[in-house]
């Protein structure tokens, strides 16, 4: 699988190497648990702040202003090399704003759980129900117990 990282956002320093170690993890976590098993050939993950992730948010979702992460999902185009391709819109600037509301979490585990949502949006897991939610936040926090935590954001 092909792990692209596109760094929009500029207020925040961030440790690419660790995301992608991080990234890779979780994905393959996320592979394992997919409810199709067709491969991941490509996923894109772009790293927004609350500006550039709400026009995302309007275009692909509908709803007004920023949010945490956003999914989406593409199927091989005739021709092409079988493969799920993705992308994820991880807003990096929330992240740090929802840790400091909780306590004893990090930006790092915010962000990181942002990725493993995200993720797990890829394999096929949705959260419209609160039953299909909870189902999921405890698959992620269990992916994160489970992955070496990392210090994404530099001082």
């Amino acid at each position: 699988m092909t792990l692209t990282f596109l760094n929009v956002q500029r207020r925040y320093r961030l440790d690419t190497a660790a995301l992608r170690r991080l990234a890779l993890s979780l994905a393959a976590r996320a592979q394992a648990s997919a409810l199709e098993r067709e491969p991941w050939r490509e996923v894109a993950v772009h790293l927004l702040d609350d500006a550039s992730i709400a026009p995302v948010n309007a275009t692909v979702l509908g709803h007004t202003g920023a949010t945490d992460v956003i999914t989406q999902r593409y199927q091989a185009c005739p021709g092409e090399p079988a493969g799920l391709v993705g992308e994820l819109f991880v807003n990096v600037e929330r992240a740090v704003r929802a840790a400091a509301r909780r306590p004893g979490w990090s930006p790092d585990r915010e962000l990181a759980l942002y990725l493993a949502h995200g993720l797990d949006h890829l394999a096929g897991a949705d959260d419209q129900t609160p039953a299909a939610r909870a189902r999921m936040r405890r698959r992620e926090l269990r992916w994160l117990r489970l992955t070496p935590a990392a210090a994404l954001f530099r001082v």
